[in-house]
């Protein structure tokens, strides 16, 4: 009874889960107050956010906008979204979950507001007790595109300070993309133009934020090329990255506990948050 009692214990210490959740409740918030810009085609498809802000006293000033996955067809809201919340305020960070609008092969859609919730986390970063200069972006699969598009392709006040990707998509290079991202976001019959322009490994600069990057060996949906082709450029250009590549675990695990790896990865995290 006391070896079970240790290792509950010894589990939630290293995953920074703990039994009394340290986040507020969240306040949801339509992202676009005077209209939103670009147009999909579908009036319904509106943009929010969720803020979840850590107790007082325990905030550290971090936030991270979060952009779940979902083949810029649909949005994985909860464990690629709301349920990384808790492990984020346990660390003092704010988080801010992002829905997007779906492209429909118009990508300045999603990216406009991916952008605007970093803006807005700047334009309200003194009443949530957040740092304007340390504000992240986080997103899993074509989440993970959307978040390394804004790291790469944005400047000024919607520019993230870092960024975290978990099995993201980074390139439209036939062969290498995830097809559905790809013919959602720009269209299955994108010119070569287009297809480098949102190939993100391809628009890496020494001004790119610092990244975390996790994924599969074995994912199927998104190859392994596109993390690690962006980790290289990031090398490249003498920006901080770490790439943690797991053996098993395919796609999609986000914050599950049924991930094989899903300690390691909430460690190797909070370590690397703690790095900078």
């Amino acid at each position: 009874m006391k070896k079970a009692f240790f290792l509950f214990t010894f589990i939630m210490m290293i995953t920074g889960f703990h039994t009394e959740c340290k986040a507020q409740k969240p306040t949801e918030m339509c992202l676009w107050e005077n209209g939103m810009p670009n147009n999909n085609g579908d009036i319904s498809d509106t943009a929010k956010v969720w803020v979840y802000l850590p107790k007082k006293g325990e905030a550290t000033g971090r936030a991270i906008v979060v952009c779940p996955g979902g083949g810029y067809q649909h949005l994985a809201m909860q464990h690629e979204g709301h349920q990384w919340a808790p492990f984020f305020a346990n660390q003092g960070i704010a988080t801010i979950v992002l829905k997007y609008r779906m492209p429909k092969g118009n990508p300045a859609v999603p990216v406009s507001d991916a952008e605007e919730a970093i803006r807005l986390v700047r334009r309200n970063a003194a009443e949530w007790g957040i740092n304007s200069n340390d504000i992240g972006i986080m997103g899993s699969s074509a989440g993970g595109h959307l978040a390394s598009t804004v790291a790469t392709h944005v400047t000024g006040e919607g520019k993230p300070n870092f960024q975290i990707l978990f099995y993201p998509v980074i390139t439209m290079r036939q062969g290498v993309t995830h097809r559905g991202s790809h013919n959602n976001l720009i269209g299955e019959k994108a010119s070569p133009e287009t297809e480098l322009l949102y190939s993100n490994e391809k628009q890496v600069s020494a001004s790119t934020p610092r990244a975390f990057i996790a994924l599969s060996n074995d994912d199927r949906s998104v190859p392994a090329a596109n993390g690690v082709e962006y980790y290289l450029s990031l090398n490249a250009n003498k920006v901080p990255a770490s790439l943690h590549v797991y053996p098993t675990g395919g796609h999609g695990w986000g914050i599950r506990e049924s991930f094989r790896y899903h300690l390691e990865v909430m460690s190797e995290l909070r370590t690397w948050l703690k790095s900078f």
